[in-house]
């Protein structure tokens, strides 16, 4: 006999609360001709019902994906709710990922139907021919574009359609978005969050480090990065205001709607908050101190960077780790009561790590035969971790077996676990580069390097760098006569263009290990400071 109701943890029960119980919450957001929509969560939850109406009448079925090619924005949240509380599947598409991959997560995804913001129909247009699965095009904002043939105007397609009614009840393990990987080895890897793991997800990190119904929320890390790090959920279902900044990312940009708006809370990869802090440095006039917190993630945040904040504005920077693979949001780093007393210096000592694991979840560290190791903060080894909003596999993907072990993930960051709890990332397996917060795999460019005629050996490292905390550089050693710019330009055509190197060192020979391998750490040690010159 059951002890409990055994009701499904569904995002629209979520959904639903927000909207009766702070109707009049309002959700700002910059369209694509940059003016300033305003609307409620009363007047915003017609338009999903809307939208979910029309998704039924376009045949979008239950389980089917709806694909997005678009900014953070108030239609891109219309589509989050409606696919989310109906059983569709919202995939959002990487803008910066490389046009082969594009390709191939969208006919992977099994997108039927895709919404694109005006001002990136130029980059996906292009594409069209090869997007087997894709039926319909939706323009979020404007008009129909001539340039995707057939494709309907969201507005045009939202009027005059009924409001859905009653939420359906869905199966809790359903999935309800795809987020991929940025394909640092090969092709990107998908996961495919549920409507479970999100809710757990929501609670938990709002247990973790708390939004209030006073904050006002605004996501600068995109809704096709991992959920917005998982903030349009985490906002919604506290009824807190939300701010979506749309295209312009700009330091001053962003500084705009900070004031504008009265920001409290804000989300982002450690570079948004780099440039926003010389803008500020460079205009000192500007008053941030309605902004409580920040949350940072992404990539290390700079310890320095976090002391200004604090010391300057009086604002937190709460550092955070998490993966695609997390659903996303897996440790924070907050101060423990005990600890809101201590020297500025030994609490930076804790605010500068990945954090303490979000409740709910496990995490250990291994050697490289499996064996656990220590949580004495010197033992370091490969961060595994486990948990209800953890993936469990790759969406159809046969590259699962190498990531997931006896029901853990393994993280591939390589890291130290101190007793009071707080992981501190040393380095990363398989020496992948992060940059501005996303990946850059160092093995694919070189292996695209060593396809070069003239190249005979070359190695890719990621090099300390004063904007994106980590850069690209490539080490060739030349078998026939070959300049930095025909490198570059070789490149250019065959990766996105952040992941083309900063420079191109041509040497005598690639450093290797006892082994044979190409030993990166001595490059890396030699030429350390190369770009912070």
């Amino acid at each position: 006999m059951p002890h409990m109701q055994d009701f499904p943890l569904l995002l629209s029960t979520l959904y639903d609360h927000a909207v009766w119980i702070h109707p009049d919450s309002e959700i700002v957001s910059v369209q694509p001709d940059r003016s300033i929509s305003r609307e409620t969560y009363a007047t915003t939850d017609s338009r999903v019902r809307r939208l979910a109406t029309a998704l039924e009448r376009l045949g979008i079925e239950g389980g089917d994906a709806v694909g997005t090619f678009a900014w953070n924005n108030q239609r891109h949240h219309e589509i989050y709710w409606a696919t989310a509380n109906t059983g569709r599947i919202c995939h959002t598409i990487n803008l910066r990922l490389f046009a082969d991959q594009i390709v191939y997560i969208a006919n992977h995804a099994g997108d039927r139907v895709m919404m694109v913001d005006p001002d990136l129909v130029p980059l996906i247009a292009p594409l069209r021919s090869r997007l087997d699965t894709v039926e319909r095009w939706v323009v979020l904002g404007g008009e129909a574009s001539d340039d995707l043939p057939g494709s309907i105007a969201y507005e045009d397609l939202i009027a005059d359609v009924p409001e859905h009614g009653l939420w359906p009840v869905l199966d809790e393990r359903s999935p309800m978005m795809l987020c991929y990987s940025s394909g640092t080895t090969g092709n990107p890897k998908g996961v495919a969050y549920t409507q479970r793991s999100t809710y757990v997800h929501t609670i938990s990190n709002l247990a973790n480090y708390g939004i209030d119904p006073s904050d006002n929320v605004l996501p600068v890390v995109p809704m096709f990065h991992a959920a917005a790090w998982g903030y349009p959920f985490m906002a919604v279902t506290r009824g807190a205001k939300l701010t979506y900044p749309g295209p312009d990312l700009s330091p001053q940009g962003l500084l705009g709607l900070f004031t504008n708006e009265k920001v409290t809370f804000s989300a982002g990869v450690p570079t948004v908050w780099l440039g926003i802090k010389q803008y500020l440095e460079a205009n000192p006039e500007i008053d941030i101190s309605h902004m409580r917190a920040f949350f940072c993630g992404g990539s290390a945040v700079p310890r320095s960077m976090i002391e200004w904040y604090w010391t300057n504005k009086g604002v937190r920077v709460v550092q955070g780790w998490g993966m695609t693979e997390t659903n996303p949001v897996a440790s924070t780093a907050i101060l423990k009561p005990h600890m809101e007393s201590w020297p500025l210096e030994d609490q930076l000592d804790r605010m500068e790590t990945a954090g303490i694991p979000v409740a709910g979840l496990q995490v250990k560290i291994v050697d490289e035969v499996g064996e656990e190791l220590p949580h004495d903060g010197e033992a370091f080894g490969e961060l595994l971790i486990r948990g209800p909003w953890i993936a469990a596999e790759y969406y159809k993907d046969d590259r699962t077996a190498q990531s997931f072990v006896d029901g853990w993930l393994r993280t591939g960051d390589v890291c130290k676990i101190t007793p009071e709890g707080y992981i501190r990332i040393t380095d990363r397996a398989k020496d992948v580069i992060k940059s501005g917060g996303e990946w850059i795999s160092s093995l694919d460019l070189e292996n695209l390097l060593m396809a070069h005629h003239a190249v005979a050996e070359a190695t890719v490292v990621g090099l300390k760098h004063l904007k994106w905390q980590e850069r690209p550089v490539a080490f060739v050693v030349k078998s026939a006569e070959v300049t930095e710019e025909d490198l570059l330009q070789y490149l250019a055509g065959r990766v996105a263009k952040w992941w083309i190197p900063d420079k191109v060192v041509f040497i005598d020979a690639v450093p290797k290990t006892g082994t044979g391998k190409f030993d990166k750490k001595v490059v890396r040690d030699q030429y350390a400071d190369l770009l912070m010159e």
